[in-house]
Parts: C-alpha cells; sequence; structure tokens
C-alpha cells in the first residue's frame, strides 16, 4: 500500500489550507478520523490507476492526486476553487492542475482512462452533468472512480444533508440509477464500514465516536486527550471496505466503466 507519507513531499515551507469544513486536509490530529475514512478508497484503488491517464475531478487538498501520480502515467486534477489550484501547484507539481467547472470539464472525448471522484459528487447543484461529463471524457473501457456519504447514516431521516456544504447526498441505489443514466455499467458497488478497532473505539466513546467528535466540536469544548489520542490513532487499516450490507455502510465506494 501507498500511504499519504509515502507520496506526499517534504514541502514545509507549502501553506497548508485552511480547515473549513468542505474538503479533508491531513495532518491535523482531529481531522484524522476523516481524513483516514477519505484516504482509504484511494488506497483500495490505486492499482486501477497504475499506467494510465487520470483525471481526479475535484481534487480538493491535492493528497490523493499526489498519491495517484506515483503509479499513473499521468495525473490532471480539476478544481473550482482557486485557492486549491494554488496550493496543489505549490504543494504537488507531480499533478497538472487546471480550474475548472466539473460540469464543463476541459478535456477532450476519450482522452482519459480513470477519472477519481471522491467525497465530491454529494456538493455539486448539477450531479446528472457531472457524471455526463465524465462518461465524455473516458475512453471506452476507461472507469470512473467515485465515493460520497451514504445519505442513509450520514443524514439519517432528513430530506436536508446535515454538512452545510452539500447539496445532495445519496444512498446506493440512486448512486446507481445516476451512473446508469449517465451511460454507465456499475462494476461494483462498495461500502466503507468501521473494522474491529473502530467498533472497539465506537463502544468506548459513547456508542459512537464519531458523534463524539462532532457533539465536542458542535460545542465548542474541549477534546478529552483520550479522544483526541484516539482520532489520531486512527489508520485506513481500521475502516473495511466491501460490497456487503451496503445499506449500513458510512461511505459509497462505485466503479462504473464505460463501455
Amino acid at each position: 500500500m501507498v500511504s499519504v507519507s509515502d507520496s506526499q513531499p517534504d514541502q514545509s515551507a507549502v501553506s497548508q489550507l485552511p480547515l473549513t469544513g468542505e474538503r479533508t486536509v491531513p495532518g491535523i490530529p482531529e481531522e484524522n478520523y476523516w481524513f483516514r475514512r477519505h484516504e482509504i478508497a484511494y488506497e483500495q484503488l490505486l492499482d486501477r490507476c497504475a499506467g494510465q491517464r487520470v483525471l481526479e475531478a475535484g481534487a480538493g487538498e491535492g493528497y490523493g492526486a499526489n498519491m495517484i501520480a506515483s503509479v499513473a502515467a499521468s495525473v490532471t486534477g480539476i478544481d473550482y476553487d482557486t485557492s486549491a489550484v494554488e496550493h496543489i501547484r505549490a504543494r504537488y507539481p507531480a499533478v497538472q492542475m487546471l480550474q475548472a467547472n466539473l460540469a464543463d470539464l476541459p478535456l477532450a472525448d476519450g482522452s482519459i482512462d480513470i477519472v477519481v471522484n471522491f467525497q465530491v459528487i454529494e456538493h455539486l447543484w448539477d450531479q446528472a452533468q457531472f457524471l455526463r461529463e465524465c462518461h465524455r471524457v473516458l475512453t471506452v473501457g476507461g472507469a470512473l472512480l467515485i465515493s460520497t456519504p451514504n445519505r442513509i447514516t450520514f443524514s439519517p431521516g432528513r430530506d436536508t444533508p446535515l454538512n452545510p456544504f452539500h447539496t445532495r447526498e445519496l444512498n446506493a441505489a440512486e448512486l446507481d440509477e445516476l451512473l446508469v443514466e449517465a451511460g454507465f455499467r456499475v462494476e461494483a458497488m462498495l461500502g466503507v464500514h468501521h473494522g474491529a478497532r473502530l467498533r472497539e473505539l465506537d463502544a468506548k466513546h459513547g456508542g459512537s465516536i464519531i458523534d463524539a467528535q462532532i457533539e465536542r466540536a458542535l460545542a465548542g469544548e474541549p477534546w478529552p486527550a483520550d479522544l483526541t489520542a484516539d482520532v489520531a490513532a486512527i489508520a485506513t487499516a481500521d475502516f473495511d471496505l466491501h460490497a456487503d450490507d451496503i445499506d449500513a455502510s458510512l461511505d459509497l465506494v462505485a466503479i462504473a466503466v464505460k463501455e
């Protein structure tokens, strides 16, 4: 496995993107749960990118695109946010960074082998148009690798997302439907789950380590030392990625192929 620490250049002089809640940022102990929960999709699907022309649509902080660059033939990153684009260009020179709207990708038809879109589609207003654009730029046989929070567990019982930066969250059936309507064949629909160690931490912190973190954040209270230490020590190996019990998953991870 390639980890962020293996693939990230040492550029301490480059300023870190601020943690706003819209994107996850590496290197912050209190953010480590969410960072590792995002990172597992990169780790588990990295082999799909080996030797390929890869687009990361919605590159965020850039750590994922940089990880992909360690195995891909080339990596193009696209983001709409100016600060993210400038940050990635400064910190991750292996990534060719473009600024553009994801609903109108500035790439030629059939010019990309793999599109990566992790934890982004829930932020988009026109999800269907974005997926059509992904289909357009992919070569025949190319794949879209996509992850998103599972609406059922992320915003349970709500019509609107809990996260104010999300426009529309999806369950597995809704994501599958969007992908098929855009012309893809869904090869796999997987879910991110807590592994054994995280289930132990759930029990330790009142039933949910997620809720324990959110409650402190909403209350503006200092974190207890044991919660901070437990969150900072979480690794991608503490999460499981599989197709079982998909509606109970934390995040959805789909592999969709253009035929």
